[in-house]
């Protein structure tokens, strides 16, 4: 009986270690604000406005096994800039407000679907998008490359301003769409 016990301990603490080793390793990606493109674009009646902003800081960590997910990316929303100084002052005063809310965040809950650790595939992320001092529920498509530590994703996503409470810019004379369309991609950094 002795004897059994003393087996039974280093069988249990094998079968322990090989399940923990099975257990995909959480993934991480780490966003580089200098290689992290964040466009926009806004049609409206006379022409297409397209612009930029500036990604401050981000990392996205998420467990392959349950899909849940956390980390922030988070946008400076004062870099935006559209090429006319006019018109950029009236987004930042009137529109987003910048002053008041610098910042716009994307906070993942879940990742669904599969990443390959190597070569192409696309998941959804579910998450919270925080813009104008309020949260929006938002689901990202992301088709991603992956080569060595390196990712390679785009994702577009369309901000119904107007409706989430931000001020309508049209005119009685220019008209704008009342969404725009907002576009980030880079080559990040991925880690298991």
């Amino acid at each position: 009986m002795i004897h059994a016990r003393r087996l039974l301990l280093p069988i249990l603490l094998l079968a322990a270690s090989a399940a923990v080793a099975q257990k995909p390793a959480e993934v991480r990606i780490d966003f580089d604000p200098a290689t992290t493109k964040v466009d926009f674009t806004l049609a409206d009646v006379l022409h297409t406005v397209h612009g930029t902003f500036k990604l401050k800081s981000g990392s996205i960590h998420f467990d392959p096994a349950t899909g849940a997910a956390g980390g922030q990316l988070v946008v400076d929303v004062p870099s935006g800039q559209s090429g006319n100084d006019t018109r950029d002052h009236k987004m930042h005063k009137e529109i987003l407000q910048s002053d008041r809310f610098p910042d716009a965040t994307f906070t993942p809950s879940k990742v669904i679907g599969h990443l390959a650790m190597s070569g192409a595939s696309q998941v959804q992320v579910q998450g919270i998008f925080r813009i104008h001092g309020a949260d929006h529920d938002l689901t990202l498509t992301v088709p991603a490359q992956i080569n060595g530590t390196q990712l390679q994703m785009q994702t577009q996503f369309e901000i119904p301003f107007v409706k989430w409470g931000m001020k309508d810019p049209s005119t009685f004379i220019l008209r704008v769409n009342k969404e725009v369309q907002m576009s980030i991609s880079g080559t990040e950094k991925i880690s298991q």
